[in-house]
């Protein structure tokens, strides 16, 4: 089916114009709707990636462009690396990757400080079918984190695919509430460092 389409009018935006705002009939986002309405859908918005030699101040700025505050580093092929996030880039974990290897901050590349693909814990897309916003805000509580990956199989039924992202700042914008979540050292040497400052 050919179907021709025209462009439609253009107008000048009039000085004083003003945006709109949710009213009170708007459908709000409540702990009791289904948590896959508060979930990315990698499905219908593309995934946010980086490349694992990229320069660590190269993922800060693609974060910025993108107004994310997490990146999925992944390959040519689209298999998920790892992630990083605003905090690992912010942090001291550059700064502290440099001194140990006597290199220049600018030199830390994403793979030195990334959070590797066999340490990330996911949901399945399964078991949120039926959950609801309550049931990711208290996993994203529990766990300290800020984001958690949903996977789902690929259509082999055997490949693992990253099919979505919870971040806990979007979640807490959609219900109009403070999420607090801490983010906490998983492994010994994170716990080292801690107590090292």
């Amino acid at each position: 089916m050919n179907r021709e389409y025209h462009p439609l009018s253009a107008h000048r935006l009039h000085p004083g114009a003003r945006h709109h705002q949710p009213g009170p009939d708007a459908q709000r986002v409540r702990l009791d709707s289904p948590a896959l309405a508060v979930m990315t859908d990698l499905k219908q918005v593309p995934a946010a990636t980086i490349d694992l030699e990229a320069p660590v101040d190269a993922a800060n700025r693609f974060m910025i462009r993108r107004g994310v505050r997490l990146l999925l580093v992944s390959d040519d092929g689209r298999q998920v690396l790892g992630l990083i996030t605003s905090n690992d880039v912010l942090g001291e974990k550059p700064l502290q990757f440099a001194l140990e290897r006597g290199i220049k901050r600018q030199d830390v590349r994403v793979r030195d400080i990334m959070t590797p693909g066999e340490r990330l814990d996911v949901l399945h897309y399964a078991d949120l079918r039926h959950a609801e916003v309550g049931h990711v805000v208290a996993t994203l509580q529990h766990s300290g984190r800020q984001h958690a990956l949903v996977i789902d199989m690929g259509d082999d039924g055997k490949t693992e695919t990253v099919r979505g992202i919870y971040s806990a700042s979007h979640i807490a914008r959609q219900l109009g509430v403070a999420i607090h979540t801490t983010e906490t050292a998983q492994t010994f040497a994170e716990i080292g460092a801690a107590l090292g400052r």
